[in-house]
């Protein structure tokens, strides 16, 4: 065996550093031109750490709030709120598979990313640790924190990341329906009796502030979003997307008939957007510690719907194993096996 002389060696680390420099080059000039990175791309390794970190906390978020609203499935008014409810829902699982599908693209499994959420080392979003205490919290679930996703989603649909802002055209079309169906919801509350129209209100006031706390802390202190927009992963600061959230929110509650529990909100001339007032930003920090009202419930049924569908997914696996190859084919995806009665 030929031993690599001290020369070779140093010029063998030149030529790596070249060509990595090249790399970074080309990555730099693809997100300057607005192309996508796709799973393949060479991308820096902070890039992708990134962008696991988002999709995941963002799948996360989209299995865990399944729960707030399918405690009221089987308390819903009637059969038309209870098939609406269910059918979000549902959307919500799919979300996740969306997005789980697209972080896996990213050379993480899905099972590391659960396991991670399970053992409480990556989060979701806070709004999820509210209770939802009455109907109305339903509708308001819909109507504000479906609208402030949608104020920040819609962007993430121009994201550097190929499978990422693919994953998002569907949901935010689907979104756009959650959000207009508590919208529609409140609106009957609130036109219905005295008592459903102080539910509605009650439902709003208590629902406000952490949807504006769902964009994530200001931009002075948010640790992330400065760098994810140079990679364009997002394309708006933390607080101009709360911003624009207000100025959509203030006419709608208005229609509505109700109020927001905010009586700082003003319009700013000079901005041409809406003023509000002061967030509370440690009751904000208290719920991403895990002492929200909510946490530990959330996390205890995450971890129990997990380990009670262990068998569905060993049955699948199973049967993708018995199946993935058949005598003679050598080695060739098999054939579908056709359904029997």
């Amino acid at each position: 065996m030929t031993a690599v002389t001290a020369e070779e060696a140093t010029q063998g680390a030149a030529d790596g550093a070249a060509a990595d420099a090249a790399r970074a080059e080309a990555f730099d000039a693809a997100v300057a031109a607005d192309d996508r990175i796709e799973p393949r791309d060479w991308m820096p390794d902070a890039y992708r750490a990134s962008l696991v970190r988002q999709m995941a906390q963002h799948a996360h978020s989209e299995i865990i709030g399944m729960q707030p609203e399918a405690n009221w499935i089987s308390r819903a008014p009637s059969l038309r709120r209870k098939a609406i409810l269910m059918a979000k829902v549902q959307d919500e699982a799919g979300h996740g598979l969306y997005l789980y599908s697209a972080a896996e693209t990213l050379g993480t499994s899905r099972e590391e990313l659960l396991d991670k959420l399970h053992a409480g080392r990556q989060r979701y979003s806070s709004i999820f640790n509210y209770p939802t205490l009455t109907w109305a919290d339903v509708g308001a679930i819909g109507w504000l924190v479906d609208g402030a996703a949608i104020t920040n989603q819609v962007p993430l649909c121009r994201c550097s990341y190929g499978p990422y802002a693919r994953a998002m055209v569907r949901i935010c079309k689907e979104e756009s329906f959650h959000q207009r169906q508590g919208y529609e919801l409140l609106l009957a509350l609130s036109r219905g009796t005295p008592a459903q129209h102080e539910m509605a209100q009650d439902a709003v006031n208590r629902w406000w502030w952490p949807s504006l706390m769902m964009f994530g802390p200001p931009d002075d202190a948010s640790a992330h979003s400065a760098q994810s927009m140079a990679w364009k992963i997002k394309r708006h600061s933390n607080d101009e997307l709360r911003r624009r959230f207000v100025d959509i929110c203030v006419p709608q509650a208005e229609a509505l008939g109700l109020t927001l529990p905010d009586p700082d909100i003003r319009w700013n001339e000079e901005l041409g957007q809406h003023d509000y007032g002061a967030i509370d930003w440690t009751e904000f920090q208290e719920v991403l510690k895990g002492n929200g009202p909510c946490n530990e419930e959330r996390l205890a049924q995450r971890r129990r719907a997990h380990e009670e569908g262990a068998w569905v997914r060993d049955a699948a696996a199973a049967y993708a194993d018995r199946h993935a190859e058949r005598p003679g084919t050598s080695g060739a995806a098999a054939e579908p096996v056709e359904a029997t009665a």
